[in-house]
């Protein structure tokens, strides 16, 4: 489980926590030099964050819970868990609504173009008054 530690959460309330149900995690045998251990252990770890899809896979330590927390590590290090990660945030602290609302205004049918290919494969212009015929 991700959280706070315990003197700053006297200060800071939780907004969300990720527990062993929001990844998946994958052991497998390693590849290549290390001789046999190596090819007949699981010890190469791969973890899912299953809602961004962020991947992070460790293969280097013989260790098995070493490869689990650099893997870990290196999955909440990736581009899609970031995103996931202000996303969810954003949610939580309500700030995604105010986007939302500005999406609705800003697609209005005078603020929208559209484009549809002629008989000579070219593009033109159409009205909305035109899409209804």
């Amino acid at each position: 489980m991700v959280s706070i530690g315990e003197d700053r959460m006297e200060n800071e309330n939780l907004l969300f926590s990720l527990t062993k149900k929001d990844f998946r995690i994958d052991y497998y045998r390693g590849t290549g030099k290390g001789g046999q251990k190596r090819n007949k252990t699981e010890n190469c770890c791969r973890i899912t964050h299953i809602e961004s899809g962020a991947v992070g896979k460790s293969e280097e330590s013989r260790s098995k819970e070493h490869n689990k927390q650099t893997a870990f590590q290196r999955m909440t290090e990736t581009e899609e868990f970031k995103k996931w990660y202000q996303l969810e945030v954003a949610k939580r602290l309500g700030k995604i609504a105010d986007i939302e609302n500005e999406v609705q205004k800003a697609m209005k049918l005078e603020n929208i173009r559209i484009e549809c290919k002629d008989k000579d494969d070219k593009w033109i212009e159409i009205s909305i008054d035109e899409l209804d015929n």
